[in-house]
């Protein structure tokens, strides 16, 4: 069918995705922004001249025509290729990401290290019973003492609960074919025995302004060719009868507005598209939204001199108890555009619940706090922090417990019986574990299926192989194409009512 009167909800990169493509075949879209700025948590901020990522976004995909798209967006003077360096901090010292074992154990001492090994071996000897899940996984493969340093802290600040709930899926994602036994031996062996080792990638593009340049370059593209990319509009109420969504009404400053669409493309949270419909979904619909839930992001931003500032990890994991930051970033080895001469912004990351002690404080106690823990650390003296800023992110995460994918079937089933030209894309859109590409891909699929194309959309992002790991065997080798696979599937959380 022709694509003509398509509302698209939420302007981050699924809805510019779709709006974009829609445009380059001539179907004009309506999007609809509730915020001031596109790009959702791929925006970049800017306050007084500083501007910084939220959540630290890598441009690098296995998909081609997301790769193409980027290009097409901005030029290629636009991108800068950034070596890719990341590693956990703990106890005052610099662990390498991933994990390798000769390196963790030169850090922790002779002492430790021995009590690491003792602590292995006796794991070897009696296995956890649990090896179904995350915490038992990774004793199996590498002791209670070194899950206790490098593994159980960092997740339990990002998930909220408890590590030992977890299933195993989300340790074997981030810790592929390694061991204790294994990253010992290989540490030892030629590097011509090492081919069965994962690693991450070592460098990735990244817009010289941030990610928030691809998006707001995006927005003016559509807007130069006559679609409209409406700001602080917020899509209130989808209106269906026979089947088919008939109109989106949203408010702009108090004032209703009602625009009439032949299809709506949602990258607004499944579970607010389920309570937007007009008339209302039955209640096992809305049990199953209601049922959904989110994590909440927080970034306290903070000036320093960039001499305070002596490495150049683009982040840092944090696996201390002692603060509650998860992981800081480094903005000036992200893009040195970003700052300012001279100095450099730190971002310290939280995840947190709209509402809580953290989301309630006011920025200066935030800002306040993030110096604090930069001391507590031993990363940073407090007085050397010249001032800070606060961003609040809610619903950044979706959260996938045991029941979402049984949820979110729920809802799709409703919306193809009664709302048969509504398409959820997007991590939030979707509930999905999406990363920036994968949104993107949804968007775009979903764009060919409105002029006659059949494709699954839901079966983007399923492959086993994790998104950014490349076998050290296939490193060199062209991207995999889209037909292979496009990344990893979610973790699998306990129910936020057991916690």
């Amino acid at each position: 069918m022709l694509a003509e009167d398509v509302v698209i909800v939420g302007g981050g990169p699924a809805g510019l995705t779709a709006a974009y493509e829609l445009a380059k075949r001539g179907s004009l879209a309506t999007v609809l922004e509730a915020d001031d700025v596109v790009g959702g948590i791929s925006r970049t901020v800017e306050r007084d001249g500083w501007r910084f990522d939220i959540g630290g976004h890598r441009f690098f995909t296995k998909v081609a025509p997301v790769e193409a798209f980027w290009h097409e967006v901005l030029p290629d003077e636009d991108f800068l290729l950034r070596p890719r360096k990341s590693r956990i901090f703990y106890k005052g010292k610099f662990y390498d990401y991933p994990l390798k074992a000769s390196n963790a154990l030169s850090n922790l001492g002779l002492l430790e290290a021995l009590r690491c090994v003792a602590s292995y071996v006796s794991a070897r000897v009696r296995p956890p019973e649990r090896q179904d899940m995350y915490e038992g996984w990774l004793v199996a493969r590498f002791g209670w003492r070194l899950y206790n340093h490098f593994f159980k802290t960092y997740t339990e600040k990002v998930w909220g609960h408890p590590a030992s709930e977890m299933p195993a899926d989300w340790a074997a994602q981030r810790v592929k074919n390694l061991s204790l036994a294994s990253a010992v031996i290989n540490a030892l062996l030629p590097k011509r025995n090492q081919k069965d080792i994962t690693s991450l990638i070592e460098e990735f593009q990244y817009p010289r302004l941030g990610p928030g340049m691809m998006w707001e370059r995006c927005q003016e593209l559509c807007e130069a060719k006559g679609a409209k990319v409406l700001m602080r509009t917020k899509a209130v109420r989808v209106r269906h009868a026979g089947g088919l969504a008939t109109s989106v009404v949203a408010s702009h400053d108090g004032a209703e507005t009602e625009y009439t669409s032949s299809a709506v493309v949602s990258s607004m949270p499944i579970a607010s598209l389920v309570r937007a419909f007009d008339p209302p979904v039955p209640d096992a619909v809305r049990k199953a939204a209601d049922d959904l839930y989110y994590r909440d992001f927080l970034t306290v931003a903070l000036v320093v001199p960039e001499a305070a500032v002596p490495w150049d990890d683009n982040w840092i994991y944090i696996h201390d108890a002692s603060v509650k930051t998860m992981r800081i970033q480094n903005f000036g080895s992200w893009s040195p555009y970003m700052v300012k001469e001279g100095r450099n912004v730190l971002g310290l990351e939280y995840t947190v619940e709209e509402g809580d002690e953290y989301w309630s404080a006011d920025d200066a106690e935030l800002v306040a706090r993030g110096a604090a823990e930069l001391g507590r650390l031993g990363l940073l003296d407090p007085s050397q922090v010249e001032s800070g800023y606060v961003v609040r992110m809610p619903k950044a995460y979706p959260y996938y417990d045991l029941d979402y994918a049984a949820n979110v079937d729920t809802i799709r089933a409703w919306i193809a019986e009664n709302a048969a030209n509504v398409y959820p894309v997007g991590r939030n859109g979707m509930h999905r574990y999406n990363n920036q590409d994968h949104s993107m891909y949804t968007a775009m699929l979903t764009v060919e299926n409105l002029f006659g194309a059949e494709h699954d959309v839901w079966s983007v992002n399923v492959e086993e192989e994790y998104h950014e790991i490349n076998a050290k065997s296939a490193q060199g080798t062209a991207p995999a194409s889209a037909a292979s696979g496009t990344g990893r599937d979610a973790p699998i959380l306990p129910k936020r009512s057991m916690l």
